[in-house]
């Protein structure tokens, strides 16, 4: 057996083995190590090898999904090992001694999932596969639970804005391949040869030639190409479903690169959970199918205005007819989320409840299309997708007639075949029935031969149908002319046979088997029916996913007085109370109100410079502005009275601060790398958002980089832009940049409390009530005090020389920082040189004080 488990641990090519034994999956070595650590389960051990004993520890199979899902949740990949034939064959095969036959049959990881249970049902699961090609970096990504397969081409520098649109679980790469992401699973160079990528997409579709899909780049070809290879790999040749690949146009889609999707927080929070985040406080959807599609349109928002406006009539139409939006929302919750049910049944590993499933969501979504077609002045998406909700009336009602009102999960016990629909299948059906009333008739009878009133006619799955008796009456049963046989005693039980039942039960099995056979050939043909028409079936769920999308958007926006945004190509932003939805929400759920501020943008004033106190509101401003034109993008409408938006191109987002240590970059460097990003790409149709830039090093140097930013964001990119920053000093750029504003959030001090108004008013702000805040922080006094003290002194010197900014008006900046020059700073750097600290006494270092003040030419002692 262990030659055996080595080779197919071999074959697991690094992944757990699950080995299937008898009812469980046993894992054996590190594998049952690693295991029993994330599983919580007991590690024992079985025999020895290497004359050490051999860890194991083992779930059962019937639970196995649970375990499954903790072990991919943990970043575990397993590969299941299946016994290939019945320990009856074995013995057939090579004698009573024979080992059952083994093989790995599937491999689980994380993009690869299919089962409901390890699944999240509001969540797209994402593998996607990545190469470069002639200094181009292709992307395929799929979903295989729906089928849903998209392909793009871009710079290799954009790899990471693009994966972290699509948010995979699971990501493929070349092995070779010396920029492949750090996450990525490797597989052979081979798999991702663009000839062999078409000739795979043609296989997998069954076309000739790829023209009727799109255009696609050698790129495209071969990502799709090394996807297909890894589907095929874990699958063991047997590929999932797989719709024709769509080609993703970076240009059609607002673009945000990965610091601005986590600064935004779209899908998930900061920490990772979807709580906190813009898809939880937005989303309204009855279905996940919905709730999926809701995400992809949040992470891709369009560009093509004629695109929004088209998902914006179908909100419009639901908003304004409550009463049909509430009917529509209680058909679509009742709906199953049939693109799963689909992926599974096409994978193999569906079930005749996922028939069922299909079956009654096309059914709903046929009497949907039709009690939406019957109403008046629809909008033009929704006549466009309504026709993919019908023309599958043959197949529902064959399911209808072929299947029971609610089928199991389980084929091997049967009874998902309706009555009526094999006479054949019925009458074994009748034939296996009658036998199981004969047993009974049997059992009473041979109560009365005996005398033994507590003879009882059982089934097992090891022994069959035997006779038992408690074990005080088996003298009777025991004896020559009885006509019972001996089969098994047990702790006070006694079990017989007999030959009218074993002749009874011959039957049972054969009726029985028949049926299940009978059974599973229906099955198979349904299955078949289902797999061919698998492009339309799709279609039928996407549109009702499209549909619930919209129903769930007009819903948020009658609960939350939210408006429909118009979209124009105009360099525009003009918000009027605009809101936060998350801090909004938030602040609704403790009974507080958010206070609404406007945002208006225009290419004459399409800077603004903003200033006030921490915790005033100034990032809030920024980000609820930022998801005003994402949501308004994406088709929906926005938490504001009213609101247009000029067309984004690009999104930019750099607001909080934080590190990446992982890679080596400091919380500074971070934030110049992605300031860094913001100038070299931002353009004048992009939206800027940029949060106190220069913070995190010295006043000179962060003032510096925060002017120069605000020039170059005016003067260079030209973009629209919203810069909240505390230092004062650049309000001085009003004076040279002519589409620069100033704005501050508004503060007062009542009675030494700082109260924090969140409003936003034109003009600077007066000072930054940092101590203020450190107050309310809880700072202790004496420190708060102390820093007063400091702050005194540091705003008498700035009136004195001028201040920072004093020598900023003409470039270069900062000519001069140091008020020493000379003589002066050189005797200062020479004292300084030979300064020996740790041997000076207190009485020296005092006097070495105030040498220093006198050379730095200060008169206070």
């Amino acid at each position: 057996m262990m030659q055996q488990y080595h080779a197919l641990k071999r074959e697991a090519e690094g992944c757990l083995l699950f080995y299937r034994m008898g009812d469980f999956f046993e894992l054996f070595f590190d594998d049952a190590r690693q295991a029993a650590a994330i599983l919580d389960i007991a590690l024992t051990s079985r025999g020895e090898h290497d004359g050490q004993p051999v860890p194991m520890c083992g779930v059962p199979v019937h639970a196995a999904e649970g375990y499954l899902a903790r072990l991919i949740k943990a970043g575990c990949r397993v590969a299941i090992a299946e016994q290939v034939e019945t320990p009856e064959e074995a013995r057939k095969r090579g004698g009573s001694k024979a080992l059952v036959a083994r093989d790995i049959v599937r491999f689980v990881t994380a993009g690869t999932l299919t089962e409901d249970a390890l699944l999240e049902p509001r969540r797209a699961n994402i593998l996607a596969a990545v190469c470069e090609v002639r200094g181009k970096a292709g992307i395929a990504a799929c979903d295989i639970s729906t089928g849903r397969m998209e392909v793009e081409e871009c710079a290799p520098d954009d790899i990471g804005a693009a994966l972290a649109r699509l948010g995979a679980s699971e990501l493929v790469a070349p092995e070779d391949w010396a920029s492949a992401p750090d996450n990525a699973i490797t597989r052979p160079r081979g798999d991702f040869g663009s000839d062999d990528g078409e000739a795979r997409l043609k296989s997998v579709h069954g076309v000739a030639t790829l023209d009727g899909f799109g255009q696609f780049t050698r790129a495209m070809l071969a990502a799709a190409g090394g996807l297909i290879a890894y589907l095929d790999h874990v699958g063991r040749g047997k590929l999932p479903l797989l719709l024709p690949p769509v080609a993703h146009s970076g240009s059609a889609a607002l673009a945000m690169d990965e610091a601005t999707r986590t600064s935004l927080e779209i899908l998930q929070s900061q920490q990772g959970s979807r709580a906190g985040s813009l898809i939880a406080a937005i989303d309204r959807c009855v279905t996940g199918a919905g709730a999926r599609q809701l995400a992809d349109d949040l992470a891709a928002p369009l560009m093509d205005a004629a695109a929004i406006e088209a998902r914006l009539s179908l909100v419009h139409w639901l908003h304004d007819d409550p009463l049909l939006r509430a009917d529509l929302r209680d058909v679509l919750r009742s709906l199953p989320d049939i693109g799963r049910a689909l992926g599974r049944v096409v994978a193999g590993r569906g079930s005749p409840r996922d028939l069922g499933q299909i079956r009654d969501g096309l059914a709903e979504a046929r009497r949907l299309r039709d009690f939406l077609a019957a109403r008046p002045d629809r909008p033009q998406l929704l006549d466009s997708i309504l026709p993919h909700m019908g023309g599958h009336g043959h197949l529902v009602d064959l399911m209808q007639r072929a299947l029971v009102a609610a089928p199991p999960t389980d084929c091997g016990q049967g009874g998902y075949i309706a009555a009526g629909y094999d006479a054949a299948l019925d009458e074994l059906r009748a034939m296996s029935g009658n036998s199981r009333r004969a047993i009974a008739a049997m059992e009473s009878r041979y109560r009365e031969e005996t005398s033994v009133a507590a003879l009882k006619i059982k089934h097992n799955g090891v022994l069959g149908y035997f006779i038992e008796v408690p074990a005080r009456y088996a003298d009777v049963l025991m004896q020559p002319d009885s006509g019972f046989t001996h089969r098994q005693t047990m702790a006070g039980a006694v079990r017989f046979n007999s030959v009218m039942l074993h002749e009874e039960a011959a039957r049972i099995a054969q009726s029985g088997g028949h049926a299940l056979a009978a059974e599973e050939a229906h099955f198979e043909e349904l299955t078949a029916q289902v797999i061919e028409a698998r492009q339309t079936i799709a279609a039928a769920a996407a549109a009702l996913a499209r549909i619930d999308v919209a129903a769930g958007q007009a819903e948020r926006a009658a609960d939350g007085g939210w408006c429909r945004p118009a979209i124009t190509q105009d360099n525009c932003l003009n918000i009027e109370g605009g809101r936060h939805p998350v801090v909004e929400a938030a602040l609704a759920r403790s009974g507080e109100r958010f206070v609404a501020n406007d945002c208006i943008l225009s290419p004459d004033d399409r800077l603004w410079l903003i200033g006030g106190p921490n915790m005033g509101g100034k990032s809030t401003f920024l980000r609820q502005n930022a998801l005003i034109v994402l949501l308004a993008q994406a088709g929906g409408y926005v938490p504001a009275t009213a609101a247009t938006v000029g067309l984004v191109d690009r999104l930019f987002s750099r607001v909080g601060a934080s590190d990446n240590l992982a890679r080596g970059r400091s919380t500074f460097m971070v934030e110049m790398v992605e300031t860094a990003a913001i100038l070299a790409q931002a353009t004048t149709r992009s939206f800027v958002i940029l949060d106190e830039v220069g913070r995190g090093t010295s006043t000179y140097d962060g003032l510096a980089l925060a002017w120069a930013a605000v020039e170059a964001v005016h003067g260079t990119n030209r973009s629209r832009c919203l810069f909240a920053t505390h230092y004062h000093e650049l309000s001085r750029l009003a004076e040279s940049c002519d589409a620069l504003s100033l704005h501050h959030v508004r503060a007062r001090e009542w009675r030494g409390d700082l109260v924090l108004l969140h409003e936003l008013a034109k003009g600077p702000a007066d000072r930054s009530y940092g101590l203020a805040v450190a107050k309310l922080a809880g700072v202790p006094k004496d420190v708060v005090a102390r820093a007063k003290s400091v702050l005194d002194r540091l705003e008498k010197g700035r009136a004195e020389t001028g201040g920072l900014a004093a020598g900023l008006g003409d470039l270069p900046l900062f000519a001069a920082a140091s008020q020493l020059q000379g003589k002066d700073a050189d005797e200062l750097r020479d004292h300084l040189d030979t300064l020996d600290i740790d041997a000076l006494s207190p009485r020296e270092a005092l006097d070495m004080l105030y040498e220093l003040k006198r050379l730095a030419g200060s008169t206070q002692t």
